[in-house]
């Protein structure tokens, strides 16, 4: 594995900071496989306040979707 590169003048570092010790890629599965991030665009974000309402619109129209397929697919069976 490569070694990170070292950057210089990062006003966000400080000195008293020790990353000596430190494990690179400790924790990357443990969060990549807790997390989803989907960026949304600023015009459909304003109708969500919150996290939770953009999920329960999903969740909405995914009941939607799925019930217009069976549908469809009751259609062609038939």
């Amino acid at each position: 594995m490569k070694k990170a590169k070292k950057k210089k003048n990062d006003p966000d570092m400080l000195e008293k900071y020790d990353f000596s010790k430190g494990e690179r890629g400790k924790y990357v599965k443990r969060f990549a496989s807790g997390s989803n991030i989907i960026v949304i665009s600023p015009d459909v974000a304003e109708f969500f306040p919150d996290s939770d309402s953009v999920n329960e619109a999903l969740r909405t129209l995914a009941k939607i979707a799925c019930k217009r397929a069976d549908k469809m697919r009751a259609r062609v069976t038939a």
